[in-house]
């Protein structure tokens, strides 16, 4: 499953990092809805509002597809036909979907029909590995293997945890695949929400839990599904599945708690290997490893 994530950069930064090439070859940079609704968090949790992709055609009838617009919506799903004035009402979570039951939940079904698609926009999600032998969980940061840059010191900022923003300059976002749709509550704005799309684990994560984001890696895959009106769902649902091109380091405990909001919820820690009792386990992949390495 995935049920945080980290999302801190600037509006500015965010936009650049999700420029694009629209149908005839053009760059170009996705405009914003409702801008002001966006707020950076190193720690973000269902019901918080994140940035996603979608095609500006679900605005504006005479667009082109191709075109992308980010806006921020609820993370957690509430279905169109929703009857209570409360989201919080909801009888059952729709902050996740999974891939092999897609197409038998109403929820999920309806929004996915109608070409409902949007791209869901973090640094990356966090997950947790249950400790043998205990009921303690140890949480990783998972992202795409980054590019090292050339920025003086970049490679020595996540030191400390002040300094690990550092490394940010040419981040290279995580996409995700997920479905949108909106609510109207019998008084008030319309509610544009959101679910994430999950996939059983690739092998590299299974260690640390079974499911993980359906993660669109690649430009071509990111406009195939949210290009709705030219990819059709039985075409755009064949992006949908684990991928190995992923990297993940273990963070401190801090991230527990979703009021905790700095850099030190994503920034690197050494496991400790304590003699005697039960601990959690140094994952094979991350053994003799230096964590910057892509």
């Amino acid at each position: 499953m995935c049920g945080r994530t980290s999302c801190h950069l600037p509006r500015d930064a965010l936009t650049r990092a999700c420029a694009y090439q629209d149908r005839w070859g053009q760059q170009r940079l996705p405009e914003w809805r409702d801008p002001d609704k966006y707020c950076p968090s190193y720690n973000k949790s269902p019901q918080s509002t994140c940035p996603v992709l979608l095609s500006r055609l679900h605005f504006e009838k005479d667009a082109d597809s191709s075109e992308r617009i980010i806006a921020p919506m609820r993370w957690g799903l509430v279905p169109s036909w929703f009857k209570e004035d409360d989201p919080s009402k909801l009888q059952f979570s729709t902050i996740n979907c999974r891939s092999d039951t897609i197409m038998e939940k109403q929820s999920f079904k309806v929004p996915l029909g109608k070409g409902r698609r949007c791209v869901v926009l973090a640094d990356g999600f966090y997950e947790w590995q249950r400790c043998q032998g205990t009921s303690l969980r140890q949480p990783y940061f998972i992202y795409f293997p980054q590019i090292k840059t050339e920025k003086p010191g970049s490679i020595d900022a996540a030191d400390s945890p002040e300094n690990w923003e550092k490394v940010w300059g040419n981040w290279r976002l995580l996409t995700m695949a997920g479905i949108f749709d909106c609510w109207t509550p019998p008084q008030g704005d319309v509610l544009y929400s959101y679910t994430i799309i999950t996939v059983d684990s690739c092998k590299s994560l299974s260690d640390i839990h079974q499911r993980m984001p359906a993660i669109l890696d690649g430009e071509e895959a990111v406009s195939k599904w949210l290009d709705f009106g030219e990819v059709s769902t039985q075409e755009a649902l064949k992006l949908i599945h684990p991928t190995e091109n992923i990297t993940f380091h273990p963070v401190s405990s801090v991230v527990n708690n979703s009021r905790n909001n700095t850099p030190e919820c994503l920034a690197p820690v050494n496991l400790e290997v304590k003699k005697g009792g039960s601990q959690c386990r140094l994952l094979p992949e991350l053994e003799g490893r230096n964590r910057f390495d892509c």
